[in-house]
């Protein structure tokens, strides 16, 4: 059951004495995940994603800095955008399939909700873009914030990522 909490004793307890951290996944969850081809989907489309932002970042500052380039800088931006829409719906897929809601699930509720914030500047630079709203560097610095908003969120899920490897390295030593 999601409400279930595995206890790993004094590696759980919150420091000052506060009431024991919840594990990331229970058993259930654990396996589910691992079985799922949607975790490999994640696991390749995460470092993807990166790479994409680092050319279209590149992108974006050669055109402001430069004022060339405006066009690969739209293009670059349009890709990333919907690499990130690809992430999130495969991202909700295996939210669904391990925790049994596509998006919101307890464990990543708060990268969740960065997540929409990261997708509104996304999408409100597709709305300028497509709707001819703004001038380039209207665009561009809606682009960046969501690029910052980005770094911040991918940043959450990093963290995230090394608490479930921590907690699978304390379940192994309890073994």
């Amino acid at each position: 059951m999601r409400g279930d909490a595995i206890n790993l004793g004094a590696a759980d307890q919150a420091i000052g004495g506060q009431a024991p951290l919840r594990a990331l996944y229970s058993p259930e969850e654990r396996a589910r995940r691992d079985s799922t081809r949607w975790t490999l989907v994640q696991g390749l489309l995460a470092p993807f994603q990166f790479v994409v932002f680092l050319v279209s970042l590149a992108l974006v500052l050669r055109s402001l800095i430069t004022d060339q380039g405006a066009f690969a800088a739209d293009m670059s931006v349009v890709f990333k955008t919907l690499t990130l829409y690809t992430i999130m719906i495969t991202g909700s897929i295996w939210e669904k399939v391990v925790f049994g809601k596509w998006l919101f699930a307890p464990a990543f509720f708060w990268e969740d909700v960065f997540s929409m914030l990261v997708l509104a500047l996304h999408t409100a630079y597709l709305v300028m873009l497509f709707g001819q709203i703004g001038t380039f560097e209207e665009r561009m610095t809606i682009a960046l914030a969501g690029y910052a908003a980005y770094v911040i969120n991918a940043g959450q899920f990093l963290l995230k990522l090394r608490a479930a490897r921590l907690q699978a390295a304390a379940m192994e030593t309890r073994s």
